[in-house]
């Protein structure tokens, strides 16, 4: 999933379980090409720390906001102060799992659980919107 901020999220996919995170997530990020995000900062975790996902951010005209691993021989500066902001993604993806549907994934088609997922989108934005 690539999300704006806590409450809105931009795109997402399915993948298979055992897919890698890295792969899926550059399929994403490059589905984001031509809509005008050139110049955003791309908070990503550490699973999206590798060479290839970070040049591609870049070449996307985006500025890749990511921490080295610890075991990284070469490492890079970024802004430590943007990357805190990932925990609003992450309250995002808590929010969505406390939709039962979701975090135990009953639906077996996956045109079902993605309108779920876009459904479930919608009543926390709703919700959001309703509160004090």
């Amino acid at each position: 999933m690539v999300a704006a901020d806590a409450r809105t999220a931009v795109t997402f996919s399915l993948s298979p379980g055992q897919a890698g995170d890295a792969p899926e997530g550059r399929k994403l990020l490059k589905s984001l090409e031509d809509r005008g995000f050139e110049g955003t900062q791309v908070i990503m975790d550490k699973a999206y720390e590798g060479d290839e996902t970070r040049q591609l951010v870049i070449d996307l005209g985006m500025v890749p906001v990511v921490p080295p691993k610890s075991n990284r021989l070469s490492v890079w500066e970024y802004d430590k102060e943007m990357y805190k902001k990932r925990n609003e993604v992450e309250r995002l993806f808590r929010r969505l799992k406390g939709f039962r549907r979701i975090f135990s994934r009953f639906d077996k088609l996956d045109v079902v659980f993605r309108f779920f997922i876009q459904f479930a989108l919608i009543v926390d934005t709703l919700i959001s919107v309703n509160r004090p």
